[in-house]
């Protein structure tokens, strides 16, 4: 879409106000509402300001200042918003757009520790080599009754029965046909938001439902699971129920995952170079295994970002514990699904639904993209259950910013100043963690010790 476009698309919408959208570290939208006029204006003169400080922004709201990130409170940037992505908002009474954007400095030089840039230096590093990446997410989240005390555990909705949902109907159709309503209003945004969404079914938590988003660009693929979880968030709050993408909420049921089915085509000939003209895995492919193994516990701050995230990380909950792969087999991080040719591929099932997917879809890429370029060779595929060897991944949030710290080829991937912005904020975040008394400290500690 050409600026003239843009222009012809406010008017034809009589759009009054546009969401200028950014992804934060997390993959919070921040950014600013600004009246019509005053974007189209904005645009050609650098009017759209924001300070750097955005990307220093925790979970919780908070600014951090560390010795990467403190010139970051006192510069300017400028929103740079990507026409592609301008997008009606259909919740809204009054006609509002949305749009994704990209940040400079006022050198026109890119933020380099924008989370969107950090998936774009990756993606250039394909094209440099003739490939182009294809990705196709798979997106779990759950529905869940409104409460306004965080110290209570989270419980199912009431359904359209009148009942809560006792236990997982994995697959059910008529579990899902529970919160119809919910599920209509989803795919009723996802229209005017351009979401290529496929298959949705129940998954095996109560009240969990899975959306399989169709293959393409991982930048496209990004912004769409940005403003995917937007908008189920809100036709759940439609319905005065919670959409959550956590990636464990509740203490004893299954986590919620964002596998990333990937694979590459070389840019000239559309052809994947991950199979032969015979269908035969090629070596490029073993490669890519090979990099996502090796360096899948440095990148795991990527794909596990919170503290609650590891907590999805154990056995016999259809989540992985390791790095060993195989093919057609859910209990390892790597499967390779049976497919011919054309799609040969590897899944990713480590990442949460609570990662940035711009950080996730880069780091598995990542990867992958390591062990192309340095020829590794993966371990012998696993037969039967992955969970009858040990657990090798990360455990917890500080033992996988360890590893990030002291794993130079991705850290220089990202690019030095992002990974040591990254870990501020995340260091942060656990310190605040660090201060709450949980309520099993309460129960167990209180009156025993």
């Amino acid at each position: 879409m050409t600026s003239r476009k843009l222009d012809d698309f406010m008017s034809a919408h009589k759009i009054e106000e546009v969401e200028c959208l950014i992804p934060d570290m997390a993959g919070v939208a921040r950014g600013k509402i600004i009246p019509a006029g005053k974007f189209l204006s904005g645009m050609g003169t650098r009017g759209l300001r924001m300070p750097e400080e955005i990307f220093i922004l925790t979970v919780t709201g908070r600014y951090v200042a560390g010795p990467a990130t403190t010139d970051a409170a006192s510069t300017d940037i400028y929103l740079k918003p990507d026409e592609t992505s301008m997008r009606m908002v259909p919740w809204y009474n009054e006609p509002t757009a949305q749009v994704i954007c990209d940040c400079h400095y006022l050198n026109d030089e890119p933020v380099d520790i924008s989370p969107r840039h950090a998936l774009k230096r990756v993606l250039e590093l394909y094209a440099e080599r003739g490939w182009k990446p294809v990705i196709a997410p798979e997106l779990e989240f759950y529905l869940v009754a409104r409460s306004a005390d965080p110290d209570y555990p989270l419980e199912p909705p009431v359904g359209q029965s009148g009942r809560k949902e006792a236990g997982g109907q994995a697959y059910g159709i008529d579990a899902v046909n529970e919160f119809e309503p919910i599920v209509e209003d989803i795919y009723d945004y996802c229209e005017p938001h351009r979401i290529d969404i496929g298959t949705l079914s129940h998954e095996s938590g109560p009240a969990q439902l899975e959306i399989n988003f169709e293959h393409g660009d991982p930048l496209e693929l990004a912004d769409q699971v940005f403003l995917f979880k937007r908008a189920v968030r809100q036709a759940a709050l439609k319905h005065n129920v919670y959409a959550t993408f956590m990636a464990k909420p509740h203490e004893s049921e299954p986590g919620n995952a964002m596998h990333i089915h990937q694979s590459v085509v070389d840019a000239k000939t559309g052809k994947n170079v991950f199979a032969s003209r015979s269908g035969k895995e090629t070596k490029l492919f073993m490669n890519h295994i090979g990099g996502l193994q090796r360096y899948m516990g440095a990148a795991m701050p990527f794909l596990a970002p919170n503290v609650n995230s590891y907590r999805r990380l154990v056995p016999y909950t259809d989540a992985p514990t390791n790095v060993h792969w195989a093919r057609d087999n859910r209990t390892v991080s790597l499967r390779v699904p049976n497919a011919d040719a054309p799609a040969m591929r590897v899944e990713n099932r480590v990442p949460g639904a609570d990662c940035n997917p711009y950080l996730a879809i880069a780091a598995t890429l990542a990867c992958g993209y390591l062990g192309m370029v340095e020829k590794l060779k993966p371990s012998t595929p696993v037969e039967g259950s992955a969970y009858r060897y040990a657990h090798t991944l990360p455990l917890n949030m500080e033992e996988a910013l360890s590893k990030l710290n002291y794993t130079k080829p991705l850290k220089q991937v990202f690019g030095e100043r992002f990974v040591a912005a990254y870990q501020e904020v995340k260091e942060y975040e656990m310190v605040q963690y660090r201060k709450v008394i949980s309520s099993w400290e309460r129960e167990h500690l209180l009156l025993n010790v």
